[in-house]
């Protein structure tokens, strides 16, 4: 509870709230799990800043660019590696900007700022006896770029050939001698105990009882190498007076939270007023050892803080299996026939973060239609229409009408839904359970849309003495959208700004405090009818598959053709 609070004093101690997803390996295009990282990473932005709106959030994402696979996969594009790494950046960078990700900051490992850091930290670490060289001997993994302890190796038979490969990941191993920096991982086993002692430093609580448990583990512990030979990983930073030496890629990648932060120049972390230590790293499972041993001993060697929490999400999985591209069942998320906005919700609406989660492109269909285009759309488009509200007016609560309509069940059981749905949400954006807060929403909707057929407004409609009743119904169902439509912003922010659009609710009315007290909670309001905008609406179309898929495809291609006139 402690770091909880601390993560959203933020505002109020007038320090930056700096949160950041890992760097992504550009060996291959971004997929549908890079995106849930972001998104996840995005959400828990937009919700710091709707509750503290004078928060300044530095927010962090990029690109890993060095190493091995690196090297492979430009030479199998047959591009040389600073052209392969722009390209598959400049991809990251517009799936995110496609998907409404409003980084602060796109740091890249090649860029001299970070060189110059690294480099830095590096000699930090060298001047406080944390490394040393040393030959070194053990089971590598390329695809996993690190030595894989002999406890985490077994035999497995593919494609007719024994083979080593690690229990952790399944990529083979094969043995490497070599002479390496090391770095003295065992001496901070008690301090990174210590750490993890503290709660939710690591949410879900399931991820911080899994290092805890490495760490009674003396086979993690280990000094682990931290350079590679030059001549073996040439597409890397250099060791500092070691020409024959690259710095392990994992050290260099992890050191970019540091430089976007401004290290290792004081001058610049204090005009960015000092952003370290990082508010929230969000990271998957599978580089969970990474940021939650490694990471954290890696600064407590230099005499810096580790982060404040990390927030570890597991994976997307097609048809029960995570994707790879060797079972060909990787998810583009551009070439999902849906609208974007509808994609983001479905991530978020649908992973719980300590269980992996499955795609399925009918579910998602369904979930868009039943819940974005039906329970949301149609109850904003029945309200807002001309059939119902010809003025287009966003009408004044009668007083004397609404005690009246307070008599229903159903209208009282969504007056105590709504009332209650943004401490509700609350609760659950601080835990990270954007899933509950989807679902707290849907529920009010589907008792505010009861209500709508309950109270039949189109025939209070036929009756001209029945206005009052038809507006103070119209004004709940439009408040009722008001207050969703601001709690939903972290989940969809586009669909959730042409909904407030629609309401005319002012840009500056949109921070969560506004979304705290209902119109009809609040003492000595001026209940004024206000115009909306005008004209027919749809805030979300439903998908037919078919017509989708055709729709996307076409624009695939048209972006792969304009692609291709630019190069030409």
């Amino acid at each position: 509870m402690r770091i909880s609070l601390r993560l959203l004093s933020s505002a109020v101690q007038k320090t930056p709230f700096y949160i950041t997803t890992p760097i992504f390996y550009v060996n291959a295009a971004p997929h549908l799990g890079h995106l849930y990282t972001a998104v996840v990473a995005d959400a828990i932005q937009r919700f710091e800043k709707l509750t503290n709106p004078d928060c300044r959030v530095i927010f962090s994402t990029g690109t890993d660019e060095h190493g091995t696979k690196i090297q492979q996969a430009a030479a199998k594009a047959k591009l040389s590696l600073p052209e392969y790494c722009t390209n598959i950046s400049n991809e990251y960078k517009q799936l995110f900007r496609d998907f409404n990700v409003e980084y602060t900051d796109f740091i890249r490992t090649t860029e001299e700022r970070h060189k110059v850091a690294v480099r830095h930290f590096w000699n930090k670490l060298v001047k406080k006896d944390y490394v040393y060289k040393s030959k070194y001997s053990g089971w590598y993994s390329v695809n996993d770029e690190a030595f894989v302890p002999e406890t985490h190796v077994k035999d497995e038979v593919r494609d007719g050939e024994n083979v080593k490969v690690s229990i952790e990941s399944g990529h083979k191993v094969e043995w490497t001698e070599e002479t390496n920096y090391m770095f003295r991982l065992s001496a901070f086993k008690s301090h990174l105990q210590q750490w993890l002692k503290n709660d939710g430093v690591i949410t879900p609580s399931k991820f911080q009882k899994q290092l805890q448990e490495m760490l009674a583990n003396d086979a993690y512990l280990p000094d682990i190498s931290v350079s590679r030979p030059s001549n073996r990983v040439h597409w890397a930073i250099r060791v500092p007076d070691d020409e024959e030496q690259s710095i392990y890629v994992w050290l260099d990648a992890l050191v970019n939270y540091l430089t976007v932060a401004g290290y290792p120049d004081e001058g610049v972390m204090m005009e960015r007023g000092r952003p370290w230590p990082a508010d929230v790293h969000v990271v998957g499972k599978d580089i969970l050892k990474f940021h939650g041993i490694y990471w954290p001993a890696f600064l407590m060697a230099i005499k810096w803080h580790p982060p404040r929490r990390l927030v570890c999400h597991s994976h997307w999985t097609v048809d029960g299996n995570k994707m790879s591209k060797s079972l060909g069942n990787v998810v583009c998320p551009r070439n999902t026939p849906v609208d974007y906005d509808a994609l983001r919700y479905l991530l978020l609406r649908e992973a719980t973060m300590a269980s992996d989660a499955n795609f399925s492109l009918t579910k998602l269909i369904n979930v868009a239609n039943s819940e974005l285009a039906d329970s949301l759309g149609n109850l904003a488009s029945r309200c807002c229409g001309t059939a119902l509200n010809p003025l287009q007016e966003f009408p004044a609560l009668q007083p004397t009408e609404f005690t009246q309509l307070l008599q229903g069940e159903h209208a009282a059981l969504l007056v105590e839904y709504v009332e209650a749905l943004p401490g509700t949400c609350y609760t659950h954006y601080k835990n990270y359970q954007f899933y509950k807060a989807v679902d707290a929403v849907i529920k009010v909707l589907h008792v505010a849309n009861l209500f709508f057929e309950t109270t039949k407004p189109w025939e209070l409609r036929k009756n001209p003495e029945k206005q009052k009743e038809l507006d103070v119904i119209l004004h709940v169902t439009m408040e009722t959208l008001r207050i969703c439509g601001i709690v939903l912003q972290p989940i969809i922010p586009e669909m959730s700004k042409k909904l407030l659009d629609k309401l005319q609710i002012g840009s500056n009315c949109r921070n969560w405090q506004h979304c705290e007290t209902p119109s009809w909670r609040l003492k000595g309001a001026i209940y004024e009818t206000k115009h909306i905008q005008s004209g027919k609406f749809v805030l979300f179309q439903r998908i037919y598959e078919k017509k989708a898929q055709v729709e996307r495809k076409v624009q695939v291609e048209k972006k792969k053709a304009q692609k291709k006139k630019v190069s030409v």
